[in-house]
């Protein structure tokens, strides 16, 4: 989220690649991933409507926002999708053990629909941890900003000119590697 940061409407929104992958639609489709998975698998519905997943909606609708919505509305969906996704956690069926509590994917094939909560926490951090990495190229791509969280870039130190003659460094190696 903190990628967000200071960053204006259009940089949020702007698809910096060629799949169109963008900051605040990563937010939503994440948001909506999570919804799926720990509201419909474990029949807690997360009890809005996200039309964008519905059978009938635009292919890739889940992946940007609309102007409609906001970064604010975004934001606050990941929140309240964060809320009702720990309610499931915290309170899966008491017919199980917590993480091996079943569930069912029914967009998944059958042979391998039937799953435990422990199975979707691992999914849920996979696809979480896929789509803070894309994020972190895109805000790369916007303004430079890089790391594992706004007070810890996890990268080397180095100013601006060291950056550009290890970037050159690298550029050089490949293409002697492609000679």
């Amino acid at each position: 989220m903190w990628k967000l940061d200071g960053l204006s409407e259009y940089d949020v929104r702007r698809p910096l690649v060629p799949t169109g992958t963008n900051l605040l639609g990563l937010i939503k489709h994440v948001a909506s991933v999570e919804a799926g998975y720990l509201g419909d698998t474990f029949e807690r519905l997360f009890g809005e409507a996200l039309p964008w997943l519905d059978e009938d909606a635009e292919i890739n609708a889940d992946m940007w926002a609309t102007p409609g919505q906001s970064r604010d509305w975004v934001v606050d969906l990941y929140r309240r999708v964060g809320e009702h996704s720990a309610a499931t956690v915290e309170a899966p069926p008491l017919s199980a053990p917590p993480l091996s509590a079943p569930g069912r994917v029914a967009w998944w094939p059958p042979e391998r629909s039937n799953v435990t909560l422990h199975q979707i926490l691992v999914h849920i951090i996979a696809e979480t941890h896929r789509h803070a990495g894309h994020a972190g190229i895109v805000s790369e791509l916007i303004d430079g900003s890089v790391g594992l969280r706004a007070d810890n870039g996890n990268l080397p130190t180095g100013d601006p000119a060291w950056w550009q003659t290890y970037r050159e460094r690298l550029e050089t190696a490949a293409r002697e590697a492609d000679s």
